[in-house]
């Protein structure tokens, strides 16, 4: 399993890529304004500082939501560095410009996803990746995690490439569903993935340790 974070702060990119664990970035406005990054020019310039700082993918979002829109913006955003990966809604012309993408050897990933429906047109449209937002079925009473189950079993029957990349990850246990249920990537903030380090016993079983190197050194 791909361990992505989801996130535009550098700070955490940093953090979690020194943990030695990370496999890439996913972003979008939303993040982008929660860190204060407005503005095209800057914020294409941030996706570059992203891509300088991890070495796996960077999913980098379009803004448009029209065929042409998506298609200037994605190659636009193609072009800034390899490891880009065009993040695009699960809309008609979104499904339009995936197959247009493909078609051209752009990577990308269909964000938005909230059923298996959607993730078998955006298999079949040639996605690189696919994002079910699985904390956000969770909000209103859905199963989430049933989600990655129905997408996993019909890329399996057909033996489509496209990566399920689990999205709107809330804590460490989803992980660990997300993982027994064989999705190949997860998405999440970086709290949930140092919360898979930790157990109650590690600590006490170090503490001991400790403890008797210290009697044995005294």
């Amino acid at each position: 399993m791909k361990f992505f974070i989801d996130t535009a702060n550098i700070d955490q990119i940093r953090e979690a890529q020194e943990l030695g664990v990370l496999d890439g970035v996913t972003t979008n406005p939303s993040l982008m304004a929660k860190e204060g990054i407005t503005g095209r020019n800057n914020i294409l310039k941030h996706y570059v500082d992203i891509c300088n700082i991890v070495e796996g993918d960077v999913s980098a979002e379009v803004i448009g939501t029209t065929f042409d829109q998506m298609v200037r913006e994605g190659e636009e955003l193609a072009d800034l560095h390899e490891q880009i990966v065009v993040k695009v809604p699960m809309i008609r012309d979104g499904v339009k410009a995936l197959r247009y993408f493909s078609e051209k050897g752009i990577r990308t990933n269909c964000t938005l996803v909230f059923s298996a429906g959607q993730a078998l047109v955006a298999a079949k449209a040639g996605a690189s990746y696919v994002s079910p937002f699985i904390g956000r079925l969770d909000d209103i009473s859905t199963d989430g995690l049933n989600l990655i189950a129905e997408i996993r079993e019909i890329y399996d029957n057909y033996e489509f490439e496209t990566e399920i990349l689990a999205a709107s990850i809330r804590h460490t246990m989803h992980i660990i569903a997300c993982a027994k249920l064989g999705a190949d990537v997860m998405t999440g903030p970086l709290s949930s993935i140092e919360g898979l380090l930790k157990h109650p016993l590690t600590d006490i079983g170090l503490e001991k340790f400790l403890e008797d190197y210290r009697k044995g050194n005294s």
